[in-house]
């Protein structure tokens, strides 16, 4: 914005025409009296000469002149959030959500529909197409008992315009749509203040930079927030979601490294009433769903929270890489064991092609699909829509 304001600043003080004049030369003389123009060119040559030394201080007062950005620094943390987000969505208002989801859930709707065209070559549906079609959904990572009863679904469509692979994914759209639907919950804040957020879920699913995303979204909303380190064991957690919080203008607690995570969870409750925050969000460390004593860690931070602020906390999300595939239902079953798990965020589906795995969740435990990361842009993380879901994954207008 500081560059914004030199050109003008310069033109009348400094006379940015001096730097134009130099290429102006040549063009007048052929036209032009040469004598009168050459002496009144050279008084401009004097007048850079003599402010040279000035024209050596712009980037000193470039510099100086932070002014502009020093005005909305009051609030270090919001200045830079507003712009480092602006960069990395340059694209985002060209096209819709649904634009986007469809994109993100690319590889995975490829590879459906090529394997659903692939199969429906001898268009008709016997035994054998149906074996064939729910093979292929079960390699897509809707699971056993998902993809039999897309079989069944697939079996009794009706297809009055033929048996045709965008006829075929239309009926499962709207199957899919159907067994998500009931289990669909929206992303929303209870009336309790602070409402509290625990985060749980296996090393390398995208838990903190989805912590930083949703505390980025609630600010946008008009809500403050508490972001509370409970990953104790990394020190580079720590400093990762220090730096999120920032962005996202929240208030952030930590503890030495190796602390108690559950101190750190009672330390941020208590922050957010003190100070009056809308939302507590608790991070905790990675950790298999099959180390038992890590997830005895995870009750203790549950009840801690809960002693804190009877009723909390509200929200227990579980991130899945979706890129794990069925290991994801392991996760969020014996998760759910342990903390009941009351929403999904479903992270990294851009980066697989079986992006089926939602489904599996949802129609063999109940858990909802709350939230899905479909990019590494900030905004890319949204509220999960089983219509909108079903139709991108199988292409469907």
């Amino acid at each position: 914005m500081s560059e914004g304001n030199k050109p003008s600043f310069f033109q009348r003080l400094l006379g940015l025409g001096d730097d134009k004049p130099k290429p102006e030369e040549p063009t007048p003389p052929p036209k032009k009296e040469p004598p009168s123009e050459a002496p009144q060119r050279k008084p401009p040559e004097k007048t850079p000469a003599k402010e040279e030394p000035e024209r050596e201080r712009l980037p000193k007062t470039a510099n100086a002149k932070p002014a502009p950005r020093r005005k909305p620094h009051p609030a270090p943390g919001v200045s830079e959030t507003k712009a480092k987000p602006k960069t990395s969505l340059p694209l985002e208002p060209k096209r819709s959500w649904f634009a986007e989801l469809r994109h993100g859930l690319s590889r995975t709707s490829t590879a459906l529909s090529d394997n659903i065209a692939s199969v429906l070559t001898k268009r008709k549906l016997d035994e054998e197409t149906l074996d064939r079609l729910e093979e292929v959904l079960i390699k897509a990572d809707l699971g056993v008992a998902m993809a039999a009863r897309m079989r069944a679904a697939i079996a009794k469509g009706r297809y009055e315009r033929g048996l045709t692979p965008e006829a075929v994914r239309e009926v499962l759209a709207a199957e899919i749509a159907s067994v998500l639907e009931p289990v669909a919950q929206p992303f929303a804040l209870s009336t309790a203040r602070p409402h509290v957020f625990l985060v749980v879920g296996v090393n390398g699913t995208g838990k903190t930079t989805s912590i930083g995303k949703i505390a980025w979204h609630l600010r946008e909303a008009g809500r403050t927030c508490v972001i509370g380190a409970g990953d104790t064991f990394r020190a580079a957690a720590g400093e990762q979601l220090e730096t999120w919080a920032q962005r996202a203008g929240a208030d952030f607690v930590s503890s030495q490294s190796g602390g108690d995570p559950a101190a750190v969870a009672f330390d941020a409750v208590s922050a957010a009433e003190s100070r009056g925050r809308d939302v507590v969000i608790v991070d905790t460390a990675g950790r298999l769903h099959t180390q038992g004593h890590l997830m005895e860690e995870l009750r203790k931070i549950h009840r801690v929270i809960a002693q804190r602020l009877p009723g909390a906390p509200h929200e227990v999300l579980l991130t899945i890489d979706a890129t794990t595939g069925q290991n994801g239902l392991q996760q969020a079953r014996l998760f759910t064991e342990a903390v009941d798990v009351t929403g999904i965020v479903l992270t990294k589906l851009d980066g697989t092609a079986k992006g089926g795995i939602a489904l599996a969740i949802a129609h063999e435990l109940r858990i909802p699909v709350k939230l899905i990361g479909i990019g590494e842009g900030i905004e890319d993380l949204r509220p999960f829509d089983p219509g909108d879901f079903a139709r991108a994954l199988f292409a469907a207008e």
